[in-house]
């Protein structure tokens, strides 16, 4: 028999705990939900299991890896979308070709799950329920059996008026693969809802059990409190980690590298981690200490869960807490009943919480602050709101209306009364929420306001360098890189990211609420001019040989990955009259928000209609559409650095006089010997003037991002996929013949995390080993070690990361210096 562990939830009622983890990561005694869970499959045998994954996936990937370290055998599968527990299932189908059991990854239980599985052999069900007896049912599906355990009865979350049992659905079940055949493909199905009326009018009888022990469903932070108060109380049986001793007033787990000074007081239930420092004079009853978390003398914990590297300064106090990882807190700080303190914050000396108080993450609690109310917004952007030219919050989190209804009025303080600024958005919800807050703060200051509603971010500031009383843009969009939250991108009157300058006086005005308010005949005004869409499809053609393209045999195939530029994609092939398949044109907002989950799996698909329907020419797009992949005639994808050294040839063969072309420093230089018409030059890509980008026929990067400034000063994928195109065309050459014609080389890029104190400390040694040696210092460090091979080590402008780029002519001199330079940088780093 195998096991089924469904570990692709959100978490979203449970936050802030699960601000940077999946929720079957959550620790509960010191160990993820998820492993008391493979442990209670394993004690009934199971060996073989499947995990189901969906949100934050490499986070649970890393931790169990093939389960081999847990005594059983793991494989991964992830959905491409959230298709509801029946349909996630399903989706493993390949994989359970025999009975099976499913288990919720986040449920705390010590189920005998071995009497499940005998009842359903004893019954031969095909579908089998584990059911429980509980106070508050509201939360379950209700279920009614006759005597022999046939399910008669079932009603999913009912209301009190509704409810006729407290016997509840676990979401534990046993089942025959054959169920698998009635649950639809690629649709979201669930169990409860859909697949047991299904069954049951089907004539399918559903068994059900009535299980004796302990279950919890962890679905909030009141209820990861009482898993543990249950812990505490002895009232269900799991696996806790370490040595225990036993006292008279206490049971104690100890983990290694953990000593325990002999006037410490412990009582209850105490689990303690591993390298725990515990000091002198401390109280602590029934609670659970992390890893490396260190307790400063005359500390009292009572009732609580601290994670791991938590630190709490002498004579502070905390009641039923629960202390998120990275949190420091200082000296004599009192927690009442109830505190939650999420990840990396940090808390100062003489602070007072009032009961129940939640701080999300990344917050800082000043000396001898009173808190009586949850701290959740602006405290995140304390430093600074901008990261690059965005401002980045989650949704209702950092970035609620009222934030943004804020950052319009401060833009609108910079700018002088009456000037005009372009908004524009993607379709997702959440963006068109921020903006339309933005909107009315900034028409308060008496800015007016061009409002392009949804459009691409490349029309957009196409947009901005084609009006000319437009002083500034903003583009609200869906983050790719930080789920659940929005990207505000703010740009000047040439479609530029805004200098620092510029968001500094942003910044000053938001932080001190200087704001500027207009009288009510001077509020701003709004226009809609949806029709500079038409302005740029006909910049676009003209500013290409469309008639060659025309003339060409070219059939191409694009994905659009559900981006607003997909419409466009589909006038622009239709008036080049090229033949063409679109796929993943269609608006999809929720894929929109979770696009990387499906971006894995378009390469291949463009691979495979490219391949079938014998066409030349396939791209992937980034839904910013700034960004993209090439595939070749040959099924290939091209991205990265190879992508650009592809253009780079395209380029020098095509060009009929030379062109300036200009790259940041990190770029490979395999092809700069052998280029003829075009120069190189490379250097920073921050803060970008146009009287410095005009000065070249193409800006390009490693991330897929070309800028032909004859059509723009920014990035634009679709121009950029058409001018591959022309130049194919003009060479009469196939993508594979290019990528072919490559030099051999290889281009390794790794990033180290160091703290920003520590970002000055690496460049100087680095620069250090670079004495005696050809060395470049335009941006980070980069040494030439010997013919054809450098390293550049750099600085993250805004994370605290290291980059290190190596370049070789030889796969294990690549490997060589970058394994090498990365001990170095980590070394530096963590001293």
């Amino acid at each position: 028999m195998k096991g089924v562990i469904l570990a692709g939830g959100f978490g979203t009622r449970i936050q802030p705990l699960t601000n940077s983890i999946p929720k079957p990561m959550l620790p509960v005694a010191n160990r993820p939900i998820m492993e008391h869970v493979v442990h209670r499959l394993k004690e009934a045998g199971i060996e073989e299991i499947v995990v189901l994954l969906y949100y934050q996936a490499e986070v649970i990937k890393n931790y169990f890896k093939d389960g081999s370290d847990f005594g059983v055998k793991i494989t991964y599968v992830q959905p491409e979308a959230d298709y509801g527990t029946a349909g996630a299932v399903k989706q493993a189908q390949n994989y359970l070709n025999e009975t099976f059991i499913i288990v919720s990854g986040d449920v705390i239980t010590d189920f005998n799950l071995s009497e499940l599985i005998a009842f359903h052999k004893s019954k031969s069900s095909k579908f089998t329920l584990a059911l429980y007896s509980v106070e508050n049912p509201l939360q379950f599906g209700v279920v009614i059996t006759n005597k022999e355990g046939k399910v008669l009865k079932f009603l999913e979350k009912p209301g009190w008026g509704e409810v006729f049992s407290d016997t509840v659905n676990t979401g534990i079940y046993v089942v025959e693969p054959e169920i698998l055949n009635y649950i639809p493909e690629d649709k979201p199905f669930d169990f409860a809802m859909d697949l047991f009326p299904k069954l049951m009018k089907s004539g399918i009888d559903l068994w059900a059990l009535k299980m004796r022990g302990y279950w919890r469903d962890i679905g909030n932070i009141d209820s990861y409190r009482d898993v543990h108060k249950d812990i505490f109380a002895g009232l269900v049986k799991i696996r806790i980690p370490g040595r225990i001793i036993t006292t008279k007033e206490a049971r104690i787990y100890v983990e290694e590298g953990t000593e325990i000074p002999e006037n410490v007081s412990l009582k209850g239930t105490v689990i303690l981690g591993k390298n725990v420092k515990v000091g002198e004079g401390s109280e602590l009853k029934n609670c659970v200490i992390g890893n490396n978390t260190v307790i400063g003398r005359n500390v009292k914990l009572f009732d609580s869960v601290l994670w791991w590297n938590v630190s709490i300064d002498e004579e502070s106090e905390i009641r039923n807490g629960v202390i998120c990882n990275d949190v420091k807190i200082g000296k004599r700080v009192k927690a009442k009943e109830g505190v939650v303190i999420a990840e990396d914050c940090e808390v100062e000396d003489e602070v007072l919480f009032l009961k129940d108080v939640v701080v999300w993450p990344e917050k800082v609690i000043e000396k001898g602050s009173v808190v009586t109310k949850n701290i959740v917004c602006e405290s995140k952007w304390e430093k600074g709101i901008f990261k690059g030219n965005k401002v980045i919050g989650r949704i209702n989190v950092e970035l609620t209306p009222d934030n943004a209804t804020k950052l319009g009025m401060a833009l609108g303080s910079v700018l002088p009364p009456k000037s005009t600024v372009i908004l524009a958005r993607d379709y997702h919800r959440a963006s068109r929420t921020i903006k339309r807050s933005f909107l009315g703060g900034i028409l308060s200051t008496g800015i007016n306001v061009i409002d392009l509603h949804l459009s691409p971010l490349p029309v957009m500031r196409f947009t901005l360098t084609e009006d000319k009383k437009a002083v500034c843009g903003v583009y609200f969009s869906i983050s790719q890189e930080f789920p659940g939250s929005v990207e505000i991108c703010v740009f000047d009157e040439n479609g530029l990211p805004i200098d620092t300058n510029f968001q500094k006086k942003i910044e000053r005005v938001f932080f001190r609420e200087a704001y500027r308010f207009e009288t009510f005949t001077d509020l701003g005004l709004i226009k809609e001019k949806p029709y500079f869409s038409e302005n740029y499809v006909t910049k676009l053609l003209s500013s290409i040989d469309g008639d060659s393209i025309k003339l060409s045999s070219n059939k191409v195939v694009y994905d659009a990955l559900h981006s607003p530029i997909s419409p466009f994609i589909s006038e622009v092939l239709g008036k080049l009259e090229i033949e063409n398949v679109i796929l993943n044109a269609l608006y999809d907002e929720r894929k929109l928000s979770r696009i990387s989950t499906y971006a894995s799996s378009s390469e291949g698909n463009v691979s495979k209609v490219l391949k079938a329907l014998s066409y030349d020419v396939g791209f992937v797009m980034e839904p910013s559409a700034t960004k993209l992949k090439l595939v070749d005639d040959r099924g290939r994808t091209i991205s990265g650095d190879r992508l650009l050294l592809v253009v780079l040839m395209l380029l020098d063969k095509s060009a009929e006089k030379q062109l300036r072309v200009y790259l940041p420093v990190w770029a490979p230089e395999v092809l700069d010997a052998i280029l003829n018409n075009v120069i190189v030059e490379r250097g920073k890509f921050t803060n970008l003037r146009k009287s410095f980008i005009e000065d070249f026929y193409m800006l390009a990067d490693t991330d897929g991002s070309f800028t032909f400034t004859e059509f723009s000063y920014s990035p634009d994928a679709l121009y950029a996929s058409l001018k591959i195109m022309e130049m194919l065309t003009k060479l009469k050459v196939k993508v594979s013949e290019i990528y072919d014609s490559l030099p051999e080389y290889y281009f390794l890029h790794e990033v180290v995390s160091c703290s920003s104190e520590k970002k000055g400390t690496v460049l100087r040694k680095i620069s250090e080993m670079a004495e005696g040696k050809e060395a470049s210092f335009i941006e980070g460090v980069k040494i030439y070690e010997d013919y054809g091979n450098w390293v550049l080590v750099l600085p993250d402008s805004y994370k605290d990361l290291i980059h290190v780029y190596v370049q070789s002519t030889e796969r294990e001199r690549a490997e060589e210096l970058i394994k090498n330079y990365m001990e170095i940088v980590r070394g530096i780093c963590k001293k």
